[in-house]
């Protein structure tokens, strides 16, 4: 999702969007048009591939108000409605309807039935049900005699062609799909429903890949007069149409050699199946497709059942675009991904390089044959990739091969095992020290580590690390570690492999840049990587990959091989925006035009970064984008939300009329004391009916009464050491995704209790100095709330606030009267509403009844 309406952020701000709109623009009107799911992921799609992908006019196609057709010639009330009715010219007449579109039914048989019908009392010849998910194309042929039949279409025609026409496409003819994932899409769940003999989606996959490569073969190697070889016609059969794309897929194993498939490799697909892809795909020219075509099947087909098993995840293409640019590989830079599974980051850095290519070419003046010669060497030269897995690594070298030559710098190996171990083709080819770009996006994740003394060994960060407390550094120890997460090993070895001065750009986990316990890695990071750019992406990025998605929140770094100079600023952006929210829907935002669009900050990163390298002086620093002084790096902190500059701002607003102490001033004052929970396990839940307080039975300053589980005696005695709590402690969320930071305080009502250990229990020692009915006021006030968002980092999958809550700094007021009246307020509100709560409770007890 790279693209994105043009939108003043600057004078956006920071309020949320995120929900779609409860109407959306109509594609062929422009008028706005309630957003039900039929209209926003079938009718307007369907609408814009027949303008976009298919040619037709915005005047042929009707859509609102629906175009309706006649029960019969008598009919003036035209009963039945049409989705979207397509015309041969703009008078929209009956007798020269062509099209007719239907969205409404959900399943194939239900929608064919209502195509016949619609198609029985109209002039229309071609009919389409399209549910946003598969589709039927149907033609309505009169024979002779007026005897009606419907036969299947592989595809519809484009404007200006006949039925009989479809399929014979010249290469010329062919354009770049508009939704080329909606297209898939359409095809992997006609598939996994109707292929006869393969129905798991790894597969399917290479199913649809092999079918890839012959239509990317077909279009490098068809005359832009010729008709394509990768077609099927209407009424052709399906027995010819395969065996054409037989012949096509044997050509692909000759032109890319047995490195990338297999002699006995053959297309497995039945006949008819094959025919609907073909039919899916034949009008599309898919070396134009903005996309990368692979990347998007591969996600569509075993994205759901394989990827995100290893810590793989695909990189959002707005992402890999983000980071080549920061990088900016040219023509004379060799270029490496690592860890490159089906090639985004390499396909991305390719077309980069090209680019520079030919606007080098075209200020020299170099004819055809040498610009292609030059584009053909550095796809075949600078350009190498390396996957572990044996299945990505051949996608990964057999589309570099079909758009580059470049499947020669393709490895399937281990890109972190002893350089010996490689097979002697790639120890010529990958060598550290000897990379002017590193681009990747390596395996992450909790449940996947490497082990053992032969792998460990060769890096820094695979031994244990010993902070000296004195000094404040972190030194090496000569003790292995038993298991590293990969991300660390590979943030490692990508920067070992850069030549002095070459740039890296990585997607790495936001822990790795804020947990205490990761200190030693950014310490060590700074001491080798001149780090240029660090940038926090928003939780829903990765929630749509792989089996489920991960919540895991990322970071995307740029550097350059050498230490940090201490006078070089960091540029810090946090992105909230990445197009999709986590359930992978569109983040569109309607504007008071009526005109919707899509929140994606992720470019507007590289943007700002560039006019800021081109005058610093002038440029005014935002959420997206502010120059961090190296001198300012905080406790080897490298996460940008931590600098919020908003924050600092805000306080020296505030400063005249408030005094800002931190808790962990107040704490070694003896003015207060920190504590945690404990966990009692589930087995004790509902062993009594003592509280034991989790972070969602927080609200509104209160514990709830509702509490969700209680334990015995036995149990809260074992525990309560460990979790004292008293009357007017407060509880606050230490751990969780949206209530970290949220406050009560507790009262004699909700004595006893136990709480666990994702909560906060900070007690007022000396309430003389600072009240507790204060201290919970000021916890909540917007400046602190800002803190504590600021200082919440990603462990594993949740936020935490850590021991980061000791820095949060609280406003006292200077006032002391102002301080009393705002302590006296809120413990007025607070007892009030106990009482309240109390009273209603002794309402309803008179109707309890013993349980037997």
């Amino acid at each position: 999702m790279a693209g994105t309406a043009s939108v003043d952020r600057d004078r956006r701000g920071d309020t949320d969007f995120g929900e779609v709109p409860r109407t959306i623009p109509d594609y062929i009107t422009g008028a706005a048009v309630r957003a039900t799911p039929e209209e926003v992921e079938a009718v307007q799609p369907f609408a814009r591939r027949l303008v976009d992908d298919f040619g037709y006019r915005r005047e042929q196609i009707q859509t609102h108000p629906q175009y309706r057709i006649r029960r019969s010639p008598s009919d003036p009330s035209r009963t039945y409605p049409v989705d979207i009715a397509v015309f041969g010219g703009a008078g929209r007449t009956e007798d020269d309807l062509l099209m007719v579109v239907e969205c409404k039914k959900p399943t194939v048989r239900s929608g064919q039935r209502q195509l016949e019908l619609y198609l029985d009392m109209c002039a229309a010849k071609v009919g389409v049900w399209f549910n946003g998910r598969e589709h039927l194309y149907l033609h309505k042929s009169v024979g002779a005699q007026g005897q009606v039949a419907y036969i299947p279409l592989p595809n519809i025609p484009r404007h200006g062609q006949r039925v009989e026409d479809i399929g014979l496409y010249l290469r010329r003819d062919l354009v770049p799909p508009s939704n080329l994932k909606a297209v898939f899409r359409d095809v992997r769940n006609h598939l996994a429903g109707m292929a006869t003999g393969i129905t798991r989606d790894e597969a399917l996959a290479q199913e649809i890949i092999n079918l890839l490569f012959c239509k990317l073969l077909d279009e490098s190697n068809t005359a832009p007069g010729d008709t394509v070889t990768f077609r099927a016609g209407t009424g052709e059969d399906a027995t010819v149409v395969a065996r054409r794309i037989d012949g096509l897929f044997a050509r692909v194993k000759e032109e890319v050699y047995g490195d990338v498939f297999q002699t006995e490799d053959r297309i497995r697909l039945d006949a008819a199946s094959v025919v609907y892809v073909v039919g899916e795909l034949q009008t599309y020219c898919l070396m134009e497709a903005d996309r990368d075509a692979i990347g998007d099947a591969f996600e569509v087909f075993i994205g759901p059942a394989l990827r995100g098993a290893e810590g793989q995840f695909f990189t959002p293409r707005n992402v890999v675009e983000l980071i080549v640019g920061l990088v900016d590989p040219g023509p004379r830079d060799t270029v490496l991904d690592p860890a490159c599974g089906s090639g985004g980051f390499l396909i991305t850095a390719l077309s980069h390089v090209w680019a520079h290519l030919r606007r080098e070419g075209e200020r020299k003046a170099w004819p055809d044959d040498h610009l292609y010669r030059q584009l053909g060497e550095v796809a075949h030269r600078r350009f190498k990739g390396v996957d572990k897995d044996a299945f990505l690594a051949r996608v990964c070298k057999a589309y570099m091969a079909l758009i580059g030559d470049g499947r020669s710098g393709v490895f399937c190996h281990n890109a972190l095992v002893p350089r010996a171990d490689l097979a002697a083709a790639t120890q010529g080819q990958i060598n550290l020290d000897t990379f002017d770009v590193v681009v990747t996006n390596p395996p992450f994740g909790k449940k996947i580590v490497v082990e053992g003394e032969a792998i460990l060994s060769q890096y820094e960060l695979g031994y244990k690390w010993r902070l000296d407390r004195d000094t404040g550094r972190w030194t090496r120890t000569d003790t292995l570690r038993s298991s590293v997460p990969p991300q660390i090993l590979f943030l490692e070895r990508c920067v070992r492999c850069l030549k002095p001065g070459g740039r890296l750009g990585i997607v790495m986990p936001e822990s790795i840049f804020g947990n205490p316990s990761h200190r030693y890695i950014v310490q060590w990071l700074l001491e080798h990587l001149q780090v240029q750019a660090v940038a926090t992406m928003p939780e829903a990025l990765f929630k749509t990959s792989g089996k489920g998605g991960t919540h895991t929140r990322v970071c995307v770094l740029i550097g350059v091989a050498g230490p940090t100079p201490a006078t070089e600023p960091i540029f810090m952006g946090e992105v909230k925006w990445c197009g999709h929210d986590s359930r992978g829907n569109p983040t569109l935002r309607t504007r008071s035009d009526g005109t919707v669009e899509l929140l994606d900050e992720v470019p507007e990163v590289g943007e700002r970064f560039a006019r800021w390298r081109e005058n610093p002086a002038a440029y005014a620093p935002h959420r997206l984008g502010f120059p961090l002084p190296q001198s300012e790096v905080r406790n080897s902190i490298l996460i940008p939300r931590y600098y919020d500059p908003t924050v600092a701002e805000g306080m020296r607003r505030l400063a005249p009329d408030y005094e800002f102490v931190s808790l962990g001033d107040l704490e070694a004052q003896d003015v207060l004391s920190l504590g945690t929970g404990v966990e009692v396990g589930k087995m004790a839940y509902g062993t009594g009916r003592i509280p034991f307080i989790r972070t969602s039975d927080l609200s509104n300053w209160e514990i709830k009464t509702d509490f969700k589980h209680g334990v015995g005696e036995a149990v809260y005695e074992r525990h309560r050491s460990k979790a004292d709590v008293a009357e007017h402690d407060i509880l606050m969320v230490k751990d969780g995704t949206y209530l970290v930071g949220h406050c009560a305080i507790v009262t004699r009502y909700d004595l006893p209790m136990l709480f666990q250990s994702h909560l906060y229990r900070i007690r007022v020692l000396q309430p003389d100095k600072l009240s507790p009915w204060l201290l919970l006021t000021l916890l909540s006030t917007p400046v602190v709330r800002r803190q504590i968002r600021a200082r919440q980092f990603t462990q594993d999958i949740i936020d935490t606030l850590g021991p980061r809550v000791r820095e949060l700094e609280i406003p006292l007021p200077r006032d002391k009267d102002r301080a009393r009246a705002l302590a006296a307020d809120c413990q007025r509100i607070v007892e009030t509403r106990v009482e309240l709560r109390q009273s209603a409770s002794a309402l309803v007890a008179a109707l309890d009844f013993p349980v037997s």
